[in-house]
């Protein structure tokens, strides 16, 4: 099984309005199916689960959509924060939380406290979040450490912006499959350091669509890769 499973959340609106239903409930649908993923994760032994769920890009949807999608995250720590419990979950949220609104800031910082000592499944939310972003806050902390004297220059090296990265609080912290939905074949700026030699498996199926069945074949398909890691099978 793959330690650390990465899901691209997408084709939510496609599939709400493909079937004339207003956009909120493909993201209420997709809310059920993120949690399906995550409690079969804990039953398959999975360690570390990442969940785009909403990008630095997200914030040009019209404001009525992004607001529905910040209340809608608010609700899915709320409302499974006993789950987590339960089933032994860990919850770290990844991303620039400024701009967030501060009752998700509040539930955030609750979970992360409340969840920190559990051992079973991490669950990394992005919320915010952009590879791109990502490294480019490892590069200014990396700075200010070469700056305060803490850090030389000839010590950065490939372990220690991996440190600075926001997926450095996990045990493991580079994903081993990425599922993407809805078709698209892109990784969409979403873990661009950590996902070097990440196997990719891209369903056609909407996400409200994804069911169990569908994340066992990805799991099947990436059993069936030969990971070389950039060098040669003899």
């Amino acid at each position: 099984m793959p330690k650390h499973v990465a899901v691209i959340l997408d084709g939510n609106r496609r599939w709400a309005k493909a079937r004339g239903f207003p956009v909120e409930l493909g993201h209420v649908e997709g809310k059920r199916v993120m949690m399906e993923i995550a409690f079969l994760s804990c039953k398959w032994d999975v360690k570390v689960l990442s969940l785009f769920c909403f990008s630095t890009e997200n914030w040009s949807r019209p404001q009525e959509e992004v607001d529905n999608l910040m209340t809608l995250l608010e609700e899915v720590v709320q409302t499974y924060l006993v789950d987590f419990f339960s089933y032994n979950i860990r919850i770290s949220v990844m991303g620039d939380r400024a701009k967030l609104p501060e009752s998700l800031i509040k539930v955030i910082n609750m979970a992360e406290e409340n969840t920190k000592g559990n051992k079973g499944l991490h669950i990394l939310i992005a919320i915010n979040y952009s590879g791109q972003y990502d490294i480019v806050k490892a590069t200014k902390n990396i700075v200010l450490k070469v700056k305060s004297g803490i850090v030389e220059i000839e010590d950065i090296n490939k372990s220690l912006i991996e440190e600075e990265l926001e997926t450095s609080c996990a045990k493991y912290p580079i994903p081993d499959l990425l599922i993407r939905t809805s078709g698209e074949q892109r990784i969409s700026n979403f873990m661009l350091w950590q996902m070097a030699y990440t196997e990719l498996v891209f369903s056609k199926k909407m996400f409200p669509e994804f069911e169990e069945q569908d994340y066992v074949e990805a799991l099947l398909s990436f059993q069936k890769r030969d990971r070389r890691f950039g060098g040669k099978k003899y």
